[in-house]
């Protein structure tokens, strides 16, 4: 059985509680649903922070934080929450807090590099990407975003990053360790881009529905990938149906074959993919089918291969089928 990944959450005063509620309950609702599925738990949530108790951002009081840890360990996740801003009118902060802010930041410095060394991940969301600045995590060349009215901030804090605009979130460094996001709800698009990469995108996409939340899967295209389009409903027989495409694309996925797994007629099928996905169930399955095949394409396979792997007959109806697509002005994604 596979060791769950470790994913810290640094809470701190004035944490934007939905930066923190966000992501720990799509984390949550993947283990969940792994969970239904037989399949051992993929992360093991802990919240911590410089003291074991603060108030969030709406005044509601989060206790029973652990305790920064002297180590992480390898491959952990640090997910850096965001925090209000203070208001003009309040009473600056304590030296005893200062001093905690800095301690935290000292922390985050150490434990931080190490991290990244060691194979983890450093999860920014929010401000949480000035905190990271501050700790001196965003080097020479790291691209990384935040909520919109900080970004000049954070051109400030880390002058040798490479802060980019109008981004939902962005990824860099080695195998994408380096994670940030804008603000707010931005931080559930990257949770989900990340359980979709750990996970798989059918299970990402479960998390979505259950949080009735559109999914996003790339930080360099603002349009849905064909893995995650068409899902901007709450029809339930559908969504199994294409959980069920996107997991076994090569199956043999006949129309009645997809009628019988959403439990309906297939006459029934094409209007429900009709009304509530704006595609025709064959259509969607050739989309599906060709992003497997460009991935697969993507990752050194042959066309023969990457043909088969996704359930097209030959790397022949492969290439009439990008053909086709590219012909509709719909290009393929790699």
């Amino acid at each position: 059985m596979s060791t769950p990944i470790d994913v810290l959450m640094w809470v701190q005063p004035g944490t934007l509680l939905l930066d923190l509620a966000g992501p720990a309950e799509a984390f949550r609702l993947a283990n969940q649903a792994l969970r239904r599925r037989q399949q051992p738990e993929a992360f093991r949530l802990r919240f911590i922070g410089m003291e074991a108790e603060c108030a969030s951002s709406v005044g509601l009081q989060l206790s029973g934080l652990e305790p920064p840890p002297e180590s992480l360990a390898p491959g952990s996740w640090l997910i850096l929450s965001g925090c209000r801003s203070k208001a003009p009118d309040e009473p600056a902060p304590s030296s005893e807090q200062l001093a905690q802010e800095l301690a935290g930041e000292r922390w985050l410095a150490r434990q931080g590099q190490v991290l990244l060394r060691e194979g983890g991940r450093l999860v920014c969301i929010c401000s949480g990407t000035l905190l990271a600045a501050r700790a001196g995590l965003l080097g020479r060349g790291v691209r990384c975003t935040s909520h919109h009215e900080m970004l000049d901030q954070l051109r400030a804090l880390a002058p040798e990053a490479q802060v980019v605009d109008n981004r939902v979130f962005v990824l860099d460094g080695p195998e994408e360790q380096i994670a940030s996001s804008a603000g707010i709800t931005a931080g559930i698009d990257l949770s989900l881009h990340l359980i979709a990469q750990q996970c798989g995108e059918a299970l990402a996409a479960s998390v979505a529905q259950t949080m009735v939340v559109y999914l996003r899967r790339s930080s360099k295209d603002p349009e849905l990938s064909p893995l995650l389009a068409h899902r901007h409903h709450l029809h339930a027989a559908l969504h199994r149906l294409q959980d069920a495409i996107c997991a076994e694309p090569a199956r043999d996925w006949s129309l009645d074959a997809m009628a019988a797994r959403a439990h309906v007629t297939p006459r029934h099928l094409s209007r429900l993919f009709a009304e509530h996905a704006g595609i025709s169930p064959l259509g969607y399955l050739q989309s599906i089918r060709l992003e497997r095949a460009e991935q697969a394409l993507a990752r050194g396979a042959s066309a023969s291969d990457a043909a088969l792997a996704a359930g097209f007959s030959s790397d022949q109806q492969l290439r009439r089928t990008r053909q086709a697509r590219a012909a509709a002005g719909t290009r393929p994604t790699h």
